[in-house]
């Protein structure tokens, strides 16, 4: 009964979530499951890393499909996208951690710039709204 409550308020908050802020939940997302398949590298609980770095890549593939081709950065969004799936895939063939050290600092400045990016659009809002 109690999970039935959560789930509501969990799809609840993610229909009510921002671009914006569905963005970093996917970045953050991908972080975690990097630190994860990092952690579960050193106790040899593949299982967990191949679904851990499985995971990363279904979000990146999403992140790649979802870009708005219309802009300029898009295309540069798409390369390094296709290089963290090339990245991931040599994450699993050969399992080594220095892959992950590489780039997950990389996707937290991705998600880190669309945190400002929000923000910033949030505060544009904000200054329209108070305007009128």
């Amino acid at each position: 009964m109690r999970n039935m409550g959560y789930q509501q308020y969990k799809q609840q908050s993610v229909s009510t979530m921002t671009n914006g802020e569905m963005l970093i939940l996917l970045y953050d997302e991908c972080i975690k499951r990097l630190t994860m398949a990092e952690y579960t590298l050193d106790k040899k609980e593949y299982d967990i890393f191949e679904e851990s770095v499985a995971r990363v890549e279904n979000i990146v593939k999403y992140l790649s499909a979802i870009l708005d081709r219309k802009y300029d950065i898009s295309k540069d969004l798409y390369r390094m996208y296709d290089y963290f799936l090339y990245e991931l895939s040599r994450l699993r063939a050969g399992r080594k951690k220095e892959i992950i050290a590489d780039i997950k600092p990389m996707i937290a400045e991705l998600r880190d710039s669309f945190k400002e990016a929000d923000k910033l659009q949030a505060n544009q809002k904000k200054s329209v709204g108070n305007d009128m």
